[in-house]
């Protein structure tokens, strides 16, 4: 196996186990007030917008999906001023996530593809690190969400999400 067809398989089973959490998750889950700024539904298109944004060669060339809602994909805080917390918005819908979440996935195996996995520098300028090495840290944090999404369902309704070793 190289190293391509490594990282697309870990894409797919890290995105399908966020896919599995957005299925389960309960509707008295998906935008608790108790969240915060960071209710479920939330969680996962700050996911997922980052997915899509990070698969691409630089940030000059992400498109942002048909669906984005200005700023829903941070959180707490606008990175670049720590002191306003994002717009507020309408929460997306399980069925636009879901759709959202079939956009990336679909555009992993052929982004993966048309990386430069040698290249010295990622082409996000705020991380000073290599493709290779930032395709990897795109991957753990697709996961690092999903598994912290499993929580809350493990946590707040009892619900377990299946472990996927690879796509």
């Amino acid at each position: 196996m190289n190293v391509q067809s490594a990282l697309k398989s870990q894409y797919h089973a890290a995105l399908k186990t966020l896919r599995y959490a957005v299925e389960k998750c309960p509707d008295g889950l998906w935008d608790d007030p108790a969240d915060g700024a960071a209710p479920f539904w939330r969680v996962v298109y700050h996911t997922l917008f980052y997915t899509h944004f990070y698969l691409q060669q630089d940030e000059h060339s992400f498109i942002p999906w048909a669906g984005h809602r200005e700023e829903a994909n941070f959180m707490d805080v606008i990175p670049w001023d720590n002191s306003r917390p994002p717009k507020p918005c309408n929460p997306f819908t399980r069925d636009e996530l879901l759709e959202y979440w079939r956009v990336c996935d679909d555009m992993i195996d052929g982004g993966v593809d048309r990386l430069d996995l040698s290249a010295a520098q990622c082409g996000f300028p705020w991380y000073k690190m290599p493709t290779l090495e930032h395709q990897i840290v795109n991957i753990r944090h697709v996961q690092h969400h999903a598994a912290a999404l499993a929580t809350r369902l493990r946590r707040n309704a009892g619900i377990s999400i299946e472990w996927i070793g690879r796509g």
